[in-house]
């Protein structure tokens, strides 16, 4: 049985489609197991480990509810042990992208693109206590790979980036709001 990654657009309940910087939530079943391996007995249970890649449209309650009505519906037996691992969020236009997207323009010549592309990182838990979180760092064309690796002078540049910009977060008035 082959699962579509996403939903048409047409399909998707609210919290599930694209919005502006996130792409449609998406559901992944990294585990399923059922039964003893014997290919003659109807499994009397079957354990399911899946996780859903959101964004702030929807929140683990909305996507919870959607989940067990989904199980009620076709009058399941079930149990769920829901863990929350991350939850996704998006700083807001302020000093700190300013800053950083002024010092990549002015060191590299490069126009800064924003992206919630990245993937999961420690942003996640540092947003907690932070008003404003971005994630800067190498290009990650290998990242997971066997031989994964960053280049010397993509690090030279990184570390330029971030001394520039923390001078004129410290040091430039007119940041200060």
């Amino acid at each position: 049985m082959s699962w579509p990654r996403r939903w048409p657009s047409w399909q998707a309940p609210n919290g599930i489609r694209a919005t502006a910087f996130f792409p449609p939530t998406t559901f992944q079943v990294s585990n399923l197991h059922a039964g003893t391996g014997a290919a003659n007995v109807i499994p009397g249970q079957c354990e399911a480990h899946f996780n859903f890649r959101f964004s702030p449209a929807s929140t683990p309650a909305q996507l919870q509810r959607r989940v067990e009505a989904i199980f009620d519906r076709h009058g399941l037996s079930y149990a769920v042990t829901w863990t929350l691992g991350a939850e996704p969020f998006m700083t807001a236009p302020g000093t700190l992208i300013e800053a950083l997207c002024d010092s990549i323009q002015e060191l590299t010549g490069e126009q800064a693109q924003l992206s919630t592309t990245g993937g999961t990182s420690d942003g996640r838990f540092l947003v907690r206590i932070c008003e404003q979180v971005v994630e800067f760092g190498p290009l990650n064309g290998t990242i997971h790979q066997v031989n994964e690796f960053v280049r010397i002078q993509d690090i030279e540049c990184l570390k330029e980036i971030y001394r520039h910009t923390l001078e004129r977060l410290l040091l430039d008035q007119s940041l200060k709001r």
